[in-house]
């Protein structure tokens, strides 16, 4: 319902203004080079498509090969195979099923719950002390997982049995959960910013330095929210926590050490530049090896199951990016982009004024499509807009990844808040993670506005670093 009366409203601006002093000039070219009746069909079967829960990357293929029977007098069957060939074999895609698998690796070498326990030796004294666990082991996890999804479900396995006999309240359990589990693809190494820059040749290890400003941002508004809640609440600080020394604080320090280890090893070897994105995920994996084999958790059952795990998710990435790569190579031989570009750089508005609508659009398809297609789905055709007006792509990958975060916590579809469901012990609607999470998501979005606003947030350590 969201997504449908942003449409509705989006399509009036835009008509209104393309009526009422727009660049004809570019709806002209757009009408000649395309029919508008064909590029409304296309999007009418891309709504279709998802609306009938076809799996993400068949929507995308038959997409494709059906605007490019449609509406492409090119033999474009004959370069298929090379379509899928490019992104198939490029380096930076090999980051991903690595960090993937160090995440797999660190879940079921029980390293996630040493953090979590570490943590809240150190957080049990302020007034909701958990939560703050929450966001701080959720956004630690994260450093080394580069997977909402993956940091949901491993910090929400390890941190739900603690709130089985407290006195928080659920929906602000599962909504500080899932605010602090979509933080997996924003802090780095997160696996959306490895696929933005592979789509638009943008320098990874640039968008991961330009992550950390807005990262610390985020994680101070989650904090706040739940100090906020504490105060409204009455929230009192852990009993178990009231007795704890500066001894015991000091020995869970070990508790921390082997994710600090994982943390300086795979992101300190990128912003030293010793190592690639590639080269630092695969360092993470023998480091999480060895980290398991000194705990003695490391046998062949759980190096089979990490495997199997990281597969799944891997084919799934790669047949959704092939997909939408045969689907961006119709499009753009079609000359959708450019049309869109035009127009949109056409409209009498200003660059802010677009940025807000390409962003609203963002925060509408985020209510029914899962994050990571959304990227690999939109940005071929956005990107040059944003270029034509102004933007720097290192900035708007910041802006799309958090974008990526609010559609993974956003009701009714946000995967991070199904995973959270399936994982209670405790039997509850699921309205519970909805209201939840809403003050998160909130913020989050006043966080872009910020990041808009001050546009140094994301750009200022890399412009020193560089």
């Amino acid at each position: 319902m969201i997504a449908i009366v942003f449409i509705v409203i989006m399509a009036i601006v835009i008509g209104g203004a393309s009526l009422f002093g727009g660049d004809g000039t570019a709806a002209a070219v757009s009408t000649t080079a395309v029919p508008w009746w064909a590029l409304l069909a296309v999007l009418f079967a891309f709504a279709s498509f998802f609306a009938g829960g076809i799996y993400v990357g068949a929507a995308l293929s038959s997409l494709a090969l059906l605007a490019g029977f449609a509406l492409s007098d090119r033999p474009f069957w004959n370069f298929l195979g090379e379509m899928i060939w490019a992104p198939s074999t490029n380096f930076v895609l090999v980051s991903v099923p690595l960090f993937l698998l160090m995440g797999e690796i660190m879940l079921r070498a029980g390293l996630s719950e040493r953090l979590y326990r570490g943590l809240n030796v150190w957080m049990g004294r302020l007034p909701g002390g958990l939560l703050h666990t929450n966001i701080l082991a959720c956004g630690v996890f994260s450093a080394v997982a580069g997977s909402s999804v993956a940091t949901a479900a491993t910090m929400g396995s390890v941190a739900l049995p603690y709130f089985e006999k407290s006195h928080y309240p659920p929906k602000l359990v599962l909504g500080s959960l899932a605010a602090g589990g979509a933080l997996g693809n924003l802090i780095p190494p997160g696996i959306t910013f490895i696929i933005y820059g592979l789509i638009t040749e943008t320098s990874v290890g640039a968008l991961y330095v330009a992550a950390i400003g807005p990262s610390i941002l985020v994680v101070t508004l989650f904090i706040l929210v739940i100090f906020y809640y504490s105060y409204k609440l009455k929230l009192r600080a852990d009993p178990s926590a009231l007795g704890v020394t500066w001894r015991h604080k000091l020995a869970s320090l070990s508790d921390l050490l082997p994710t600090a280890l994982l943390i300086g090893l795979v992101l300190g070897t990128i912003y030293a530049g010793l190592a690639t994105p590639t080269e630092s995920a695969a360092l993470g994996v023998a480091g999480s090896l060895i980290l398991a084999l000194v705990d003695r958790k490391l046998n062949w059952k759980m190096i089979s199951e990490s495997m199997h795990a990281t597969a799944r998710t891997t084919s799934m990435i790669a047949l959704i990016l092939f997909g939408a790569y045969v689907l961006n190579y119709i499009l753009s031989a079609l000359g959708v982009p450019q049309m869109l570009a035009k127009f949109l750089t056409g409209l009498p508005l200003p660059g802010w004024a677009i940025m807000l609508i390409i962003i609203g659009f963002y925060l509408a398809l985020g209510t029914f499509m899962e994050g990571l297609s959304m990227v690999i789905c939109t940005v071929p055709l956005l990107f040059p807009v944003v270029k034509a007006l102004g933007y720097d792509p290192i900035w708007f990958g910041v802006v799309i990844t958090m974008l990526v975060e609010i559609a993974m916590i956003s009701p009714p579809d946000g995967t991070v808040l199904y995973v959270l469901q399936g994982m209670r012990r405790q039997p509850g609607p699921i309205t519970d993670v909805f209201s939840g999470v809403m003050p998160f998501m909130f913020v989050y979005m006043l966080a872009i506005i910020m990041l808009m606003v001050f546009p140094s947030i994301a750009l200022w350590l890399p412009a020193v670093l560089s």
